[in-house]
């Protein structure tokens, strides 16, 4: 479960208010995009990825498939 900024990184709020407070709060944390998320599954041998929103809320759910 994440918060998961849209391509902007300014959007949704509460995503980008997360990325802020983990930017101001800690030595080197962010909130990670999609893309990034994709990226970061492909590289470590993943083939395929999805992004699940746990509405009403503002969190998501990746999930990726060897």
């Amino acid at each position: 479960m994440a918060f998961v900024p849209n391509e902007d990184r300014v959007s949704p709020p509460m995503a980008a208010e997360f990325a802020l407070s983990m930017l101001a709060n800690t030595p080197a944390g962010d909130a990670y995009t999609y893309a990034e998320y994709q990226n970061m599954f492909s590289r470590a041998g993943f083939r395929s990825t999805e992004q699940h929103a746990l509405l009403p809320t503002a969190f998501s759910v990746v999930t990726a498939t060897r």
